[in-house]
């Protein structure tokens, strides 16, 4: 997905803009970078690195001398680098983008005559965040520009601009699928996907921008350009699964929300006699464990890790591009602790699962050590859907989820036509596929969270929430 982070201030901004970004680390494992401006020269200052085999710290460490200035911006991207650097009849600006476009050749095909040149990337395909400039550009200011852009792509755009007098302009997508904060303190205003990343830097929440919003910020203070919409559709992983535990979506804490989480799990099932007699509960790590602290506190059953995640080195299980390198990492993160194991009735809480494969292998090395029952509990419902919108669940087809792959065994074809069912475990049909994943991951029982008891735990009102990888409605 990727993350963002800028500030404009009447001092020097690049120790906030470079902690601000470090603070976004989660949210991305390919590109990185950085482009400062200061207010009393003409020129930017931009470095862009590959992070897929160095941490964002280490990478840009070695860069700070060379910035300087009183405005600046910086992103974690999982596709283009950047940001990018622009000259325009809008003027010299700088841009950096959040979000996804299904329709990038579509666009450049019918929106740009044969003059028109794009940078590629390595898979030869457009630089997405370079399309929206030129999208931008189209226009003949940039509200008009940003709004044309977010009405041309199929998918979603959250977005930064700054503007060579050190001005920042935060777009939120349409319909707010991603958040945007701004932050303040006694010299300035940032601006950030992450509301701890700027607490951290002592900045204090100032706004969070409403769906389809548009703000102009300055040194100064901040003004509306553009108001916010009616509807929102934010994205309900941000809190079961991307989100950082500190951090704050439309009022609601992800750690908050993924206690409660685990206990309305705990709560229905218990409601339904189906929680099991296990010696612990215990999360997957990191996302997994609050849900799986909120499971146990309901149902008295102890918590444990019964393994620890090695993170020094990996800190993410999928920065390597080759999935099978993804599965060994995944696999030597993984740090037993035998005598929670051995001989043990263990019932553990994933954030999501989605494709199965690193699972598989963790269920795996839990029996290898002994344990004589291992149960699975997924914090979400069942993933039907690749993600559209922000690039969650990177998949060439829905066959890639495990959960599609199950229906498609079960009942071939015509399945695929009843996924209402399969996704309810009351059902003949949901029934058939909780067997079916248990026969082939080796698990003793599973349960997924309904939709509805992942919508109680987010708490703000369901038709402002994107539930589509679950449901497959817009």
């Amino acid at each position: 997905m990727g993350g963002f982070f800028g500030a404009t201030s009447h001092r020097d901004v690049v120790l906030d803009v470079f902690f601000g970004v470090d603070y976004h680390s989660h949210l991305g494992t390919r590109r990185a970078g950085m482009i400062f401006k200061d207010q009393n020269e003409t020129g930017f200052q931009r470095q862009i690195h590959s992070i897929e085999s160095t941490p964002f710290r280490t990478k840009f460490e070695g860069d700070l001398n060379n910035f300087h200035g009183t405005a600046g911006i910086g992103c974690i991207s999982d596709t283009d680098p950047q940001p990018l650097l622009i000259r325009s009849h809008l003027g010299t600006f700088a841009i950096t983008t959040i979000g996804a476009i299904g329709n990038a050749e579509e666009l450049v095909e019918n929106y740009f005559d044969g003059h028109t040149q794009f940078n590629a990337m390595g898979s030869g395909k457009v630089n997405f965040t370079e399309l929206v400039a030129a999208l931008i550009n189209q226009k003949a200011d940039f509200v008009s520009g940003i709004k044309h852009a977010q009405s041309m792509i199929e998918g979603s755009l959250t977005l930064l601009i700054m503007t060579a007098e050190g001005r920042i302009i935060a777009a939120r997508d349409p319909l707010g699928r991603l958040p945007v904060l701004i932050g303040k303190d006694e010299d300035g205003y940032c601006v950030s996907f992450e509301s701890f990343a700027y607490q951290k830097l002592d900045y204090q929440t100032e706004y969070e921008l409403g769906p389809g919003e548009i703000v102009s910020i300055t040194s100064d203070g901040y003004e509306t350009i553009s108001p916010a919409g009616e509807e929102m559709k934010i994205c309900a992983f941000l809190w079961t699964y991307y989100g950082y535990p500190n951090s704050t979506y439309e009022g609601v804490t992800v750690e908050t929300m993924r206690y409660r989480n685990g206990k309305i799990m705990a709560r229905d099932e218990a409601e339904r006699n189906a929680v099991p007699d296990v010696d612990f509960v215990a999360g997957i790590p990191d996302s997994g464990v609050p849900h799986a602290i909120g499971y146990a506190n309901v149902t008295d059953i102890n918590y444990a890790r019964p393994f620890i995640k090695y993170t020094p080195t990996w800190p993410r299980s999928f920065m390597p591009a080759n999935q099978k390198l993804r599965n060994k990492v995944a696999k030597m993160k993984q740090v037993p602790m035998a005598e929670l194991i051995s001989d043990k009735k263990l019932l553990f809480i994933d954030d999501s699962i989605v494709r199965g494969t690193q699972l598989r292998e963790t269920v795996d090395f839990l029996y290898d050590l002994g344990a004589k029952e291992v149960h699975m509990r997924s914090a979400c419902p069942p993933i039907m859907f690749g993600c559209k919108y922000l690039s969650f669940s990177r998949n060439d087809t829905d066959m890639e989820l495990l959960v599609r792959r199950t229906v498609q065994k079960i009942e071939g074809d015509e399945g695929h036509k009843h996924l209402d069912e399969y996704a309810d475990p009351s059902t003949e049909r949901g029934k058939c596929m909780l067997k079916a994943i248990c026969e082939e991951m080796g698990f003793d029982s599973l349960e997924y969270q309904t939709l509805d008891g992942m919508l109680e735990a987010i708490g703000i009102d369901p038709s402002k929430v994107c539930t589509y990888c679950w449901s497959g409605k817009e």
